[in-house]
């Protein structure tokens, strides 16, 4: 039997990319937002996916596919028999970043001892913007896949001890890697994201939702789904898609006025941006990050680090 590459892709357009492209392999397609909503460090046992089903119905009204999950977990089995190595593509941002410490660490779980590689987007040649896998000319992507980055076992033990960090308790212990050196470049950027999208301390507010309600104030916004756009368009190093943003830009209604053609800041919006008053109690919905609930922790600014909410604070 010819071993072949097994390409685990962070999505299913970039799968469909890879093999219009011819690239060699099997294709095994990552389907989570484990960015958002609990998790356990050991990965895909009965529990941690009954735990992921609940969260994506009560959150997003999903139902977890358990047919593709097992068809994931199948690929999985006996991979020294079939593949030759193991090449992750995933993107510059904390989404994907999130997913593939995750991926990691549930083959180091499985006891796959294959050579492991990286493709990742994110900074292009003559863009001003950060790029997307799927986003790339065929050109760019297979130079990208030329290039690709093995991972030793540093970079290995490092995304083990983040994702055991994520799942925990405490994640100012975060903190001492966003300016540590690895094989993944854009980690730092991701991990400093993940601790400025808790609540600020002050206004009640993550970074995306003060973003989101500044976009606001500085455009002529016609409409949610113009919202919508600007608000994907610049979200810098979080990567989320249209149901995790959607979802987001419901919550924070109360700060703006909806006319015709028009989206406008109300008072509580202004008061918002300026921190003029702590929305915590208003607008938080106790969205767990990994181990950790958004109704336990703020993000101080003048701190830079994650601070125990007292309760009733607010």
């Amino acid at each position: 039997m010819i071993k072949q590459p097994l390409h685990i892709t962070n999505g299913g357009h970039l799968t469909a990319y890879l093999t219009e492209l011819k690239v060699a392999g099997e294709k095994l397609t990552w389907q989570e937002i484990l960015c958002e909503g609990p998790t356990q460090d050991i990965i895909h046992t009965d529990q941690f996916i009954k735990q992921r089903s609940h969260f994506l119905n009560d959150f997003y009204d999903v139902e977890l596919d358990l047919e593709k999950v097992e068809f994931a977990l199948e690929q999985l089995s006996n991979p020294t028999e079939r593949y030759s190595e193991i090449i992750l593509w995933f993107e510059y941002d904390l989404f994907c970043h999130i997913n593939l410490i995750a991926v990691i660490n549930l083959l180091q779980q499985k006891k796959i001892n294959l050579p492991l590689y990286l493709v990742c987007s994110g900074r292009v040649p003559g863009s001003k913007t950060l790029k997307g896998l799927s986003e790339l000319t065929p050109d760019q992507l297979l130079n990208h896949y030329n290039n690709k980055i093995k991972l030793n076992q540093d970079d290995i033990d490092l995304a083990i001890t983040i994702w055991g960090i994520y799942c925990g308790k405490d994640h100012n212990l975060l903190k001492p890697f966003i300016v540590k050196s690895s094989s993944f470049k854009y980690l730092n950027s991701c991990l400093k994201a993940h601790l400025e999208r808790f609540p600020d301390s002050k206004s009640g507010l993550n970074v995306l939702e003060t973003n989101i309600l500044s976009i606001i104030k500085d455009n002529q916004i016609k409409s949610r789904h113009h919202l919508l756009g600007y608000a994907l368009n610049y979200q810098g190093y979080y990567g989320f898609g249209d149901m995790q943003m959607d979802r987001i830009i419901d919550k924070l209604s109360c700060f703006f006025i909806e006319e015709k053609n028009s989206l406008t800041l109300n008072r509580k919006g202004f008061e918002a941006i300026l921190k003029q008053r702590n929305f915590f109690n208003e607008i938080n919905d106790c969205m767990d990050y990994g181990g950790v609930n958004t109704q336990d922790f703020c993000f101080n600014k003048d701190l830079n680090k994650l601070v125990k909410i007292v309760a009733n604070v607010y």
